[in-house]
């Protein structure tokens, strides 16, 4: 992959993990075959029994929502309103970009597209360990945009406690159900239904590995958002760039998780050095250290290229990462070189945590190489673009009819042939059996 003009001045120490690692498979194969057969027993079990959860009923109230959100301070309730009609304006944006239409591509030939959203959409929005507050904003307000009816929202507690700042997001992005529930049982649940969890037709959200590999396994009988692995943030920058900066950011993402790629690629040898001796220093002093340290020790990269800032693009555009941030001195450069990215964040001004957390894209991206063949989570993969066709023409019906008849033949489709025949010919067919003229 790298030309003989780059360096590595760091190399991952370990190979990319695999989310659907033999014992992960198993775990979650396991797990869904039981919710599959149980139901909510099943759910009920590996609830106790991986979160240590198991209320009367996982499902939060109108009286309960209220007063989680009520118990919150007023700063982080605003907070959660300004960062939601963040996400919401620019999912609004990218809804009215699209459209329906219809087109008369000859006389009396009528085509046409519409873009119906799903009926129930699954919000799953991670926990466990932290509160991912961002992720409900990024799964339901998007869905609610799109024009999705009714959306189920899972997330777990947090060491036997609710998580009051997410389930107040939840609430307030518009979530027409929420559940304490989490991991491959809440996945499970969704996608196939159990006595008291009704079936969704679409989950989107991020998660761990088991959570990943149960949307895989899922997928076909539920639709999902894309298969996502570890965060990743892939840095260019070039001699203007700030080491500082590019330390911080870099580690901003490592925290992630101890198997989350970050990626320096760069033209100048003295930011690539410097930038290495402020990680040094500074992830000592992260409070994230027991993730973030072995995140840059066993995933983390240094590239230097020797050549222009369009070959650092170029090689960074192989990489296919889900965040590249360009801290160079034309940063819309990146927009010209580049294709293959989750997300860019463009100049010393962005940086990748907005996107995760405010500035109103959405964070759940694709992941290990899949942004070559597609984006991230958007008000569209909420819709079903279907279309139609009339044809109100009987002349334009039996040139139709003719082309199709002559079309079906040469791939020895006669039944297609047939229903052709009579768009154009009527009964005046030659395979009429003579019985029935």
């Amino acid at each position: 992959m790298l030309s003989p003009a780059t360096t590595r001045l760091k190399t991952p120490a370990a190979p990319q993990g695999d989310a659907a690692a033999a014992d992960v498979t198993d775990i979650v194969r396991g797990i869904i075959e039981e919710v599959r057969r149980r139901g909510d027993e099943a759910v009920r079990e590996y609830s106790e029994r991986f979160d240590g959860w198991s209320p009367e009923d996982f499902l939060l109230g109108p009286d309960q929502v209220r007063a989680v959100v009520g118990g919150l301070p007023t700063t982080l309730i605003d907070d959660i309103v300004t960062v939601q009609r963040n996400v919401r304006e620019f999912a609004l944006r990218q809804r009215e970009s699209i459209t329906d239409f219809e087109v008369e591509t000859s006389p009396g030939v009528h085509l046409g597209q519409r873009n119906i959203p799903v009926g129930r959409s699954g919000a799953y929005v991670p926990g466990g360990r932290y509160p991912l507050v961002a992720s409900a904003h990024m799964t339901i307000v998007t869905a609610k945009v799109a024009g999705v009816g009714y959306v189920s929202a899972c997330t777990p507690p947090i060491r036997g406690e609710i998580p009051a700042a997410t389930v107040a997001a939840m609430h307030l992005a518009g979530a027409d159900e929420i559940r304490l529930l989490g991991g491959v049982q809440a996945v499970a649940a969704l996608a196939l239904g159990t006595e008291s969890i009704p079936k969704v037709d679409l989950i989107a959200g991020p998660g761990n590995a088991y959570v990943a590999e149960a949307k895989r396994r899922l997928y076909g009988t539920v639709g999902i958002d894309l298969f996502a692995g570890p965060t990743e943030i892939l840095v260019v920058a070039d001699e203007h760039a700030d080491p500082f900066v590019v330390a911080v950011d870099l580690l901003s993402q490592a925290e992630h998780g101890p198997d989350s790629p970050a990626i320096l690629i760069t033209t100048s040898a003295g930011v690539a050095e410097r930038t290495m001796r402020w990680i040094d220093d500074l992830l000592p002093t992260m409070p994230t250290r027991d993730l973030a340290g072995p995140a840059w020790r066993d995933h983390g990269q240094v590239i230097v290229v020797d050549g222009s800032v369009d070959a650092a693009l170029a090689l960074a555009d192989t990489f296919a990462a889900e965040h590249v941030e360009i801290l160079t001195e034309n940063p819309r450069r990146a927009l010209e070189v580049m294709t293959n990215y989750g997300a860019l964040f463009l100049g010393a001004g962005t940086c990748v945590s907005y996107g995760d957390k405010v500035i109103g894209t959405n964070h759940t991206l694709p992941t290990r190489g899949a942004a070559r063949h597609t984006g991230g989570l958007w008000v569209g993969k909420y819709l079903k673009t279907v279309t139609y066709q009339e044809v109100t023409d009987p002349a334009a019906s039996a040139h139709l009819g003719e082309l199709c008849a002559r079309a079906s033949r040469v791939e020895q489709f006669e039944g297609h042939a047939r229903s052709a025949d009579i768009r154009h010919l009527g009964q005046n067919v030659p395979w009429l059996p003579p019985a029935s003229l």
